[in-house]
């Protein structure tokens, strides 16, 4: 729940990053702030910067920290830019369902009716509440956004459960460290690679003092106060459990988008919020 209301307010602060700092750039500077702020937090845990793991294990954090965070963070902040905040969320009712195929995908729990059902509920939903409003600027953003919005779930949902049992057994600031320090690396040397002229670009949030105000909190909260919350729900509790309580942050933010942003709270929005949160709490708790 800590890390549904914290994400909440982060995507808030995102949105209004966003009007000033593209996607990619916007990605890069909440993961080199989130990296500082989580050195700091593994100082002061006192655990060791190099556990004795396997190089397999290794190898599977490597890919995490890329998918999960390199590439699925910027598919949300490019979502985000096209869809505003509140329809946004409302693609966010994804998040459960996507949960529970890929646990099947990978560990083989099996789908049962109500997840079935669960999980047209969310895909009504979506489609129900996926109406163009003002915040949209063409068309086939709309779509688009909601696409990259849906896709970045699912390779989230892969990244973060295909260590499921490395974070386990030790500690998730350090896990999450190591992913995050792999993702800046990573976006870095492919922005270096294959389209050097944008290098520049990459550090534009760095350079835009004027956006701070709201990219560092947003960073904090985000990145790196809400994943490590995130996280810790997965180590602690059941993918179920913790997915239907992550999920609370659609509410949150479809709340803060009308009274911070201003973002029109439409009948058929709301209509489909109901039903993609009903399709969430049916997946999330059978």
């Amino acid at each position: 729940m800590g890390a549904a209301v914290v994400w909440s307010v982060s995507v808030i602060l995102m949105r209004v990053s966003g009007l000033k700092v593209p996607a990619l750039p916007l990605t890069f500077f909440k993961i080199w702030v989130a990296v500082l702020c989580l050195l700091v937090a593994l100082a002061w845990e006192g655990s060791g910067w190099l556990p004795d793991l396997a190089g397999g294990d290794y190898l599977r954090l490597v890919l995490s920290g890329v998918l999960g965070i390199t590439l699925a963070d910027t598919m949300i902040a490019a979502a985000l830019n096209r869809l505003g905040a509140s329809l946004q969320a409302l693609a966010d009712c994804a998040y459960s369902p996507t949960m529970a195929l890929v646990g099947f995908a990978m560990f083989g729990e099996v789908l049962g009716p109500w997840e079935l059902i669960g999980g047209a509920l969310v895909v009504s939903g979506v489609f129900v509440g996926a109406t163009r409003t003002v915040e949209i600027k063409e068309p086939r953003d709309l779509w688009v956004g909601i696409l990259l919005a849906a896709g970045a779930h699912v390779i989230m949902a892969v990244g973060i459960l295909m260590v499921r049992d490395v974070y386990r057994e030790i500690s998730i600031i350090w896990v999450t460290t190591f992913r995050f320090v792999v993702a800046g690396v990573v976006m870095f040397l492919g922005v270096a690679l294959w389209k050097r002229e944008a290098l520049g670009k990459l550090f534009l949030g760095f350079r835009r003092r004027d956006t701070w105000g709201s990219m560092i909190p947003m960073a904090v909260l985000g990145p790196f106060l809400a994943t490590l919350l995130w996280v810790g729900g997965f180590k602690y509790s059941t993918v179920g459990r913790a997915a239907i309580f992550n999920q609370l942050s659609t509410v949150f933010i479809i709340v803060l988008a009308y009274f911070c942003l201003r973002e029109r709270l439409t009948r058929r929005k709301t209509v489909g919020v109901v039903l993609a949160l009903l399709g969430s709490l049916l997946v999330a708790t059978h």
